[in-house]
């Protein structure tokens, strides 16, 4: 999601100034993606500049309200209807830090491994927790947010599981370590240790 039409979005509402746009943005999304007030007003500038939003008169303290064009709502409503591209979306920087880790000198790969499952169960572990913190009806925006960064942590759970299958296939005599693979790899490499 961009800030730009996250912004939009919240002056979609009402009029609102930098600092109840960004305490909104957070609430919207559970906290789960801290704003910076800098990155608010840079927005909101880039969003006056481009015509989307317009600024009000100042309040007696000091505070300018922004409110939505009608070229802002065109925009945004133009935003809710075209899908999310993958292409889109950020590189993935763990993918992108596994390939390298491969292929560099000196670099055990099943400890980056093990250690990004250990910190990817740990955000999950966190997550669920956060999610079942609150079951009130207003809470359902960030709930739907938490809901997709569960899904993604467990996705790149078991990605990770597989790289680790993929690097002890790859590794002729090296016997797996467990968690390697999936839950049936592991009991097997623990029995096969058992009889040792």
């Amino acid at each position: 999601m961009s800030i730009r039409h996250g912004l939009l979005a919240l002056l979609e509402r009402g009029q609102m100034y930098g600092y109840q746009l960004r305490a909104a943005f957070e609430e919207s999304t559970g906290s789960t993606w801290p704003l910076n007030i800098g990155q608010v007003y840079t927005t909101l500038a880039r969003l006056e500049r481009d015509g989307l939003v317009r600024p009000l008169p100042e309040s007696e303290a000091g505070q300018r309200p922004y409110e939505i064009t009608d070229a802002g709502r065109a925009d945004l409503t133009l935003w809710f209807a075209t899908p999310i591209s993958r292409t889109d979306r950020p590189r993935d920087e763990l993918a992108i830090k596994l390939a390298l880790a491969l292929t560099t000198p000196g670099v055990d790969v099943c400890s980056v491994v093990q250690a990004q499952r250990s910190a990817t169960m740990r955000a999950l572990q966190e997550l669920t927790r956060l999610k079942y913190g609150s079951d009130r009806p207003e809470d359902l925006p960030w709930r739907l947010v938490l809901d997709s960064m569960v899904f993604q942590a467990e996705a790149e759970v078991r990605w990770l599981d597989h790289c680790e299958s993929s690097l002890v296939r790859h590794s002729p005599g090296s016997p797996p370590r467990p968690g390697a693979g999936d839950a049936s790899d592991a009991a097997r490499w623990a029995d096969e240790e058992a009889r040792r």
